[in-house]
């Protein structure tokens, strides 16, 4: 039988609660010397989830998601047609049921996309050492990091269909700003999640 499939998640949604990096810097991530691509890390952080389960074995890690800001295509490839270019964030949260329970990594320390798949495959190896050296089983390894709820898409913060045009987006941002600015008596938590909604919204607009 073979592995689940790892779904691409779009636009990210980093878990609720998780601190951003204000500076990011390069990695030293290398494959065969070279710097890492999606394709190659992608393939990192699969090879790290196969060895989870036992040869023979259901697969212990299901449900995945791997959530950035690039989009890719029915194919699995990244959709040129979208952008060629990095996203400026190049944070990546990886959704995933572990023994049937929810977990999400997340890393944004690293510059680029791939760097930060890969901070979260190598973390995987680090924990299921854990299990391969008799500290701890998989769960215990992973204990601390059971998902909160994911933030809620833009779409559903700014009460639009997620296929909206810019006008209609920016008409409903504009709206809901009004009464969650902090300036007008709003809650800085609501005015921060309507502001990162209307910046996912307008980056899927692009």
């Amino acid at each position: 039988m073979s592995m689940p499939d790892i779904e691409p998640g779009y636009p990210l949604r980093y878990p609720n609660g998780r601190p951003r990096t204000a500076t990011r810097k390069p990695a030293l991530f290398r494959n065969a010397g070279s710097h890492m691509t999606l394709t190659t890390s992608r393939k990192r952080l699969r090879d790290q989830i196969a060895l989870m389960t036992r040869t023979g074995k259901d697969w212990r890690v299901t449900n995945m998601v791997l959530s950035t800001n690039i989009r890719f295509t029915a194919s699995g490839s990244r959709d040129q047609n979208v952008s060629r270019r990095d996203p400026e964030d190049p944070g990546v949260a990886f959704y995933f049921d572990l023994d049937g329970r929810s977990h999400v990594l997340a890393c944004d320390r690293w510059d680029t996309v791939p760097d930060n798949i890969t901070a979260i495959a190598a973390h995987i190896e680090a924990l299921r050492g854990q299990e391969r050296w008799g500290v701890a089983d998989l769960r215990q390894a992973f204990a601390g990091h059971i998902a909160l709820p994911a933030p809620d898409p833009w779409w559903a913060v700014l009460g639009v269909d997620r296929r909206a045009d810019a006008a209609t987006i920016d008409s409903a941002y504009r709206a809901l700003a009004k009464a969650a600015h902090p300036n007008a008596g709003g809650e800085r938590a609501v005015w921060d999640r309507l502001s990162a909604a209307y910046q996912q919204a307008k980056a899927a607009q692009a």
